[in-house]
């Protein structure tokens, strides 16, 4: 039976064995914690660990990244199949001429003014020339006088040459009169030589105009002295005409766009007096033959002016549209490297520059052409550093348009 004791707990009334279940139960729980507070030690022991691992990992790539140089680069631009320049040019006339007297006087009276309209033929000007007057009336009369001792001189020789066939007269004497003859004959040529000389000095009294055009020039008037420079001085300009029908337009071509200018080509005439408007003209022909000291070919281009609305004498700008190369390229002027090695660009491949040896073409101001040393695809550098070399690692940080390239 069981015996009851003072603190009320039961006591058996015989020994047993002790019951140890409640003992072990405590220790596997302290083992429980302790294996839990390992692996969460263990846990955030390894998240410090692969976060400063990560961390190292991200900063030695930022490192090497930084470390690279940093460029941007731009596509080359194919030039266009025709490339517009602008040169400019001198309106000229068709035909322009100075008109002259051939003959010494005193101008007597004119007929055209400046602006005038004239025809071929039209009588412009009379020129008083008494001297010349007077020495052909004197030469008039020498050639009356020759021909009178012509005749005197046939009649004796046919006379003398009959008389000879009945042996009356000498054969010496019909030889003189037959030389007489000769002689006044070659007077009678002489005179009339002389009278037809001063003919054509006096027909120079009346100016004509040599062909259609405008009087764009009067540098005389009534009773100034003529002088045709015949003596050795200056000769007197009257009139200067013009035919501006069809202008000429002379232009100055740059030896570097030569090989493009070809006889046929279209050119526009744009002039200052007619903002917004262009004249349309022709390229007839070029001198074939680049000047030496100027170093340009010269061209000549016509324009029909029918109603007379360009005056001769005009400045212009003449628009030509010269073919391109096909295989230039046009790129920044801040791609240029000037190095000892001659004009060169840097060219990005694979993240690797490649400094490459360009030929230059025509200078644009801000953009220049390249004739060789670059392809369609390739990736140029702006504004490399000095120090850039072949082999460099870079990193491309913004790929800029042609248009947007400064």
């Amino acid at each position: 039976m069981s015996v009851q004791i003072e603190d009320g707990r039961p006591v058996s009334g015989h020994s047993g064995p002790v019951n140890d279940v409640g003992v072990g139960r405590p220790a596997h729980r302290r083992w429980l914690v302790a294996g839990i507070a390992f692996i969460v030690v263990a846990a955030l022991l390894a998240s410090g660990i692969w976060s400063r691992v990560k961390d190292r990992s991200a900063l030695s790539a930022e490192t090497a990244q930084v470390a690279l140089t940093s460029v941007s680069v731009v596509s080359p631009q194919r030039t266009a199949p025709a490339q517009e320049i602008i040169l400019p040019g001198n309106v000229q006339p068709f035909i322009t001429s100075p008109i002259y007297s051939r003959t010494n006087g005193y101008l007597q009276k004119w007929y055209a003014d400046i602006g005038a309209h004239v025809k071929q033929g039209q009588l412009l000007a009379v020129i008083a020339t008494p001297e010349v007057d007077q020495q052909l009336d004197q030469s008039l009369s020498n050639l009356n006088t020759a021909k009178a001792n012509l005749a005197l001189a046939e009649i004796t020789k046919n006379r003398y040459e009959g008389l000879l066939q009945s042996h009356a007269v000498a054969q010496q004497d019909v030889d003189n009169a037959v030389g007489n003859y000769n002689a006044n004959s070659a007077i009678v040529q002489a005179s009339e030589a002389n009278v037809k000389q001063l003919q054509a000095l006096q027909s120079f009294e009346k100016i004509y105009a040599p062909f259609d055009g405008v009087v764009t020039a009067r540098n005389t008037d009534i009773g100034d002295l003529i002088n045709s420079g015949s003596s050795g001085s200056v000769k007197t300009d009257l009139f200067h005409i013009a035919q501006p029908g069809v202008l000429r337009v002379y232009v100055n071509v740059p030896e570097e766009y030569s090989q493009g200018i070809k006889s046929g080509m279209t050119a526009d005439l744009a002039l200052a007096e007619f903002p917004g408007r262009t004249f349309q003209g022709k390229l007839i022909r070029t001198a074939e033959a680049i000047n030496m000291t100027t170093r340009t070919l010269l061209i000549e281009v016509d324009v029909n002016n029918p109603t007379g609305t360009l005056l001769t004498g005009s400045y212009a700008e003449v628009h030509l549209k010269v073919p391109s190369q096909a295989s230039t390229y046009l790129l920044p002027v801040n791609t240029l490297i000037f190095r000892s090695e001659g004009l060169q660009v840097g060219i990005v491949k694979d993240g690797n520059v490649t400094l490459t040896t360009v030929t230059p073409g025509h200078d644009f101001g801000s953009q220049i052409e390249v004739v060789s040393g670059l392809n369609a695809n390739d990736q140029v550098i702006i504004n490399p550093p000095d120090s850039i070399v072949t082999g460099q690692k870079v990193q491309i940080v913004q790929a800029t348009l042609p248009g947007d390239a400064k």
